[in-house]
C-alpha cells in the first residue's frame, strides 16, 4: 500500500515538472497562421477598385493595412497598392517577422517602425499583434527611443486641441503628452507625435499592455510595457509602400535588424522586468 501511494506521489510531482518545463520552454503558444501562395502587389485606382471589389472583414483588413490607412480615408486616396492574393494572414503582408527569438526572454514589447509606418507587439518573442500606424508629422515627429506604457484611458482628449476625441488611449511619454490611440488613419505620418491606431488595434495594445503601477506618493513603483520607437521617414518621397509594387520584400524587418534596434535598451528593459 505504503509502495502504491509514494509511485502515484512520483507520478503526480514529475507530471507538475513536466507542466512547468513545457511553460518555460513554450510560454506562449505560437499561432498556425494562413500563408498565401504568392505576394504581389499593384497600384490600382482606388473608385474603380472599390467598384468591383467586395471583401469580407479580413481581406479588408489587409487592403487598409497595406495602404496605412481606414475605411473612411481610403476613399480619398487617388491609388492604392493592392495584394494579387488576399488569402493569407495579415502578417504576412506587414514586415515584422512573426517570432524573434532574442526576445524570449521579454514577456511584452511593442515596436512602432517610422519606416514602414508599422507596429508590432511581440510576447516571449512570438509576433502577438501587427497593424498600420500614421505617426508624427514632418514638423510634429514622434519622438524615438525607449518608452514605457505609464498610463491609459477608454476616452480622453488632445493637448493640442480639446475638440479632438482619442479613444483608447495609452501615453507613453507623460510630459510630453505622447501616445498611441484610435485616430484618423488618412495613409502617411500624419500626428501631432502621437501613434495613430486603428480601433481594434488600439483597443488590442489597451487592454494587452501594462500600466505603470505609483507608489502613494506618485513615484513610479513599476514601469509598464516597454516601447521602442524607431527609425526615420523621408518625407519628400513617394510612399514607402509604393515599393511594394516593384520588390515585394523591400519594406521586410529581419531578425537581425530589429534586434539591432533593440540591444542598445535590451539591458534595461530586462531589468525593468526583473523588478516586478
Amino acid at each position: 500500500m505504503k509502495n502504491s501511494v509514494l509511485y502515484i506521489v512520483v507520478l503526480i510531482c514529475l507530471a507538475l515538472f513536466s507542466c512547468k518545463t513545457d511553460e518555460k520552454t513554450n510560454p506562449v503558444k505560437k499561432v498556425v497562421r494562413k500563408s498565401p501562395k504568392a505576394i504581389v502587389y499593384n497600384l490600382q485606382n482606388t473608385k474603380d477598385w472599390m467598384k468591383v471589389n467586395k471583401l469580407d472583414s479580413l481581406q479588408q483588413d489587409i487592403v487598409l493595412a497595406v495602404n496605412r490607412t481606414d475605411e473612411l480615408h481610403i476613399k480619398l486616396l487617388d491609388s492604392i497598392v493592392v495584394p494579387t492574393d488576399l488569402s493569407g494572414d495579415l502578417v504576412f503582408y506587414l514586415p515584422f517577422p512573426h517570432e524573434a527569438p532574442f526576445l524570449n526572454d521579454v514577456d511584452k514589447i511593442i515596436y512602432f517602425s517610422y519606416p514602414t509606418q508599422t507596429f508590432a507587439a511581440y510576447e516571449k518573442g512570438v509576433l502577438v499583434r501587427t497593424g498600420p500606424t500614421n505617426m508624427g508629422r514632418k514638423k510634429d515627429l514622434t519622438p524615438i527611443g525607449l518608452f514605457f506604457t505609464n498610463w491609459k484611458a477608454e476616452t480622453t482628449n488632445s493637448t493640442f486641441n480639446d475638440e479632438w476625441e482619442l479613444k483608447w488611449n495609452f501615453n507613453i511619454e507623460n510630459k510630453l503628452g505622447v501616445g498611441f490611440h484610435q485616430y484618423d488613419l488618412p495613409g502617411y505620418p500624419a500626428s501631432h507625435s502621437c501613434l495613430r491606431l486603428c480601433e481594434k488595434d488600439a483597443q488590442f495594445l489597451y487592454n494587452w499592455a501594462d500600466e505603470w503601477i505609483l507608489e502613494s506618493d506618485q513615484k513610479v513603483m513599476y514601469k509598464g510595457t516597454p516601447v521602442i520607437v524607431y527609425g526615420t521617414y523621408n518625407f519628400d518621397a513617394p510612399k514607402p509602400w509604393l515599393q511594394l509594387i516593384g520588390d515585394p520584400k523591400v519594406l521586410t524587418i529581419s531578425v537581425e535588424e530589429l534586434e539591432l534596434q533593440t540591444q542598445p535598451f535590451l539591458k534595461k528593459i530586462l531589468a525593468e522586468q526583473q523588478k516586478k
